[in-house]
């Protein structure tokens, strides 16, 4: 079989070079010159609704309502899907090794197949057989689920038109080799070769795609960045070690809003849903302990209720040390400095550890406000009453900047029994009935006077 021109692309300036090349000529960037097939990714016209490359008036494309979605049969997954199933739609899932990728991918299997889906799981990394066993302990048995161990993606696609699935799922792109490159699987241009075939086929053919994405030691997707542009949706698995809690984030969503998270509960029968997350991250939170505050976080759409944990303690090397779990280091120093600076809490010679209960990563800069308390009452040595929550944004001033969606963290917080809320003042103003007392503040300062820690 004759192979395909390849031509070797500079990934930094674009520049081609019919041989591959330590360093690029153009730009001298070393190790960005790659193999990719030429003409590879050329669309089809029946893409375009068999109009070819005529243009068609935005007015005369039918419009696909909501109810064309397909619900997937997972409440958390369709909620970080923007509602359900969108058909010909890519998705890819991230998330470190072990992370359940895999495994709620098969679930996801099981649950179209019972729908009546037709779904086709292939796998680059696992046999046929050791599917089986996995799918044996997570209680997946389906007619209508066929499985593939195969690494070619032509034979994928042949695959494809031949069992014409509604979904494919394909574990992981990173295993996956076109024919036209003779590069080794998982390499830049395989990948992106790879990734944009089966998005062609995807559009082509209306079967919506799964893949699953390996990370690199820095937490992102491995590959070339243009792989998360290939694709309509882009969700990251996070979860700390030791802990069976699980979050689903969606960071790119063209058939919905990004920043939507799912929860799921790690189990031996699989990944379970979370209907009431701040219900189980408040489940062993501490109480009368200083250091400890409940933070009102919003996820897209849902408002969460976290533990906010902090310990400020005289340093045992000399070397004041700062360590962070589920927020920025560099967010912790910022606000430490503003302690220090506007607040006069002399903490920048101090250890600081601060933890957020459950494992859940928190990006949102309304945690901020929550971050300063559970730091003052830690130094202060001072209890925070635990019926009260804080929510707000500080800037390097130490003022306290209005947040969106105050309304929702409030009712989320009056049906979980909490009777105070320390916000910033902006958003006290605005509310008009809230479900439980707030206390509005323009300052840190003002902030750690009203809940008693300064």
């Amino acid at each position: 079989m004759r192979k395909a021109r390849t031509i070797f692309v500079c990934q930094s300036c674009g520049s081609q070079s019919p041989k591959w090349l330590g360093r690029c000529a153009e730009c001298g960037t070393w190790n960005s010159v790659v193999e990719e097939a030429a003409g590879s990714l050329t669309v089809d016209a029946s893409l375009n609704g068999g109009a070819g490359a005529a243009p068609v008036r935005l007015t005369d494309v039918p419009v696909q309502s909501v109810e064309a979605r397909c619900a997937t049969g997972i409440g958390e997954l369709d909620r970080v899907l923007g509602g359900g199933l969108v058909a010909g739609s890519v998705t890819l899932i991230g998330g470190d090794p072990g992370i359940g990728k895999s495994t709620l991918l098969l679930q996801l299997a099981d649950r179209l197949a019972r729908v009546g889906h037709t779904v086709l799981y292939v796998s680059g990394e696992e046999s046929i057989h050791q599917i089986r066993l996995r799918a044996d302990r997570l209680g997946v048995r389906n007619d209508a689920v066929w499985l593939l161990a195969e690494t070619s993606v032509d034979r994928i696609i042949e695959a494809v038109k031949h069992h014409a699935p509604q979904t494919l799922i394909a574990d992981s792109v990173q295993t996956l080799r076109s024919d036209a490159l003779e590069s080794s699987a998982g390499s830049v241009g395989q990948v992106r070769d790879v990734a944009g075939r089966l998005m062609v086929m995807a559009k082509h053919t209306g079967t919506a795609t799964f893949l699953v994405g390996h990370v690199t030691k820095d937490g992102a997707i491995a590959g070339p960045r243009v792989l998360e542009h290939i694709v309509d949706t882009v969700l990251y698995f996070e979860g700390e070690k030791g802990h069976p809690y699980r979050i689903l984030r969606t960071v790119k969503n063209r058939f919905g809003s990004t920043q939507e998270v799912g929860v799921f509960e790690m189990k031996g029968y699989g990944l379970a849903e979370v209907a009431n997350p701040s219900e189980l991250f408040l489940a062993e939170r501490s109480h009368g302990s200083s250091g400890s505050v409940i933070l009102a976080s919003a996820e897209g759409t849902r408002p969460i209720l976290v533990e906010l944990q902090a310990l400020v303690t005289y340093p045992a090397l000399g070397t004041p040390r700062r360590t962070a779990n589920g927020i920025e280091a560099g967010r912790l120093g910022l606000l430490l400095a503003v302690l220090e600076k506007r607040v006069g809490l002399g903490v920048s010679a101090q250890d600081v550890f601060v933890n957020v209960a459950g494992g859940l990563c928190l990006e949102e800069p309304a945690a901020d406000l929550g971050i300063a308390v559970a730091v003052a009452s830690s130094w202060t040595d001072r209890p925070i009453d635990p019926r009260t929550l804080v929510f707000g944004e500080i800037g390097l001033a130490g003022e306290i900047r209005a947040v969106p969606q105050a309304d929702s963290r409030l009712r989320e917080a009056a049906a979980l029994g909490f009777t105070r809320c320390v916000l910033p003042k902006r958003n006290a103003e605005r509310l008009t009935d809230p479900p439980l007392e707030i206390v509005g503040a323009e300052d840190v300062h003002e902030a750690l006077e009203a809940l008693g820690v300064r």
